[in-house]
């Protein structure tokens, strides 16, 4: 399997940390965002939106992390992505949860925060600064709340969720996250750097 990702991507991020968790023969192809060659001819024909990450394995071809992740998850037995239907539903209620609602407070606060000031985009907007943060305390509170009495997301053990949800986190730091008040999520988040794959797919400079 060949996995083509821009590694300070938090979407690549999540892909590639489950390949390396689960020890997955896996071929690395960079593709640099920064100079294009998404638009490439030969990599839209891969993924028409221009987007990583993509996993090609023979002659399938996945894009979208998500879908990646539960992919690469198929390929041996495990926990992140165990067999029952009702572990199954709870682990994509998180995906979809972290696609449709955390992704639009986290994405943006890192956008506006880190972003913009790395690439000298301008500097960040107040409104969309404070819409972005209302909304990240509407799903912390509810992420904060379910991680209360759990050290992961379901079942008590790690999935495929946890890496999906965390990695909205990866520049909490520098996006200026207002993760303060939720120690719940501080804590959960500590166990997830504490895993080699994780700590192997952290962006580097």
């Amino acid at each position: 399997m060949k996995l083509y990702y821009f590694p300070p991507s938090p979407n690549t991020r999540k892909a590639h940390a489950v390949a390396l968790h689960l020890q997955l023969p896996i071929e690395l192809q960079f593709v640099n965002i920064q100079q294009g060659e998404q638009h490439q001819p030969e990599y839209r024909q891969l993924n028409p939106t221009g987007r990583t990450p993509v996993l090609e394995d023979g002659d399938f071809v996945v894009w979208e992390s998500t879908a990646i992740m539960q992919y690469l998850a198929s390929q041996v037995p495990n926990t992140l992505w165990p067999e029952d239907a009702k572990s199954r539903a709870e682990i994509v209620r998180w995906q979809s949860w972290q696609l449709a609602h955390w992704l639009q407070g986290c994405g943006t606060l890192q956008y506006e925060n880190f972003v913009k000031p790395l690439t000298n985009i301008g500097e960040p907007d107040p409104q969309e600064v404070e819409r972005a943060t209302q909304i990240f305390h509407k799903e912390a509170a509810v992420l904060n709340e379910h991680l209360a009495e759990r050290d992961f997301l379901v079942n008590n053990t790690l999935t495929l969720a946890d890496f999906s949800v965390a990695s909205d986190l990866t520049y909490a730091v520098p996006g200026r996250f207002p993760l303060e008040n939720y120690p719940h999520i501080q804590a959960w988040y500590a166990r997830i750097e504490q895993l080699p794959a994780w700590q192997k797919t952290a962006p580097q400079g």
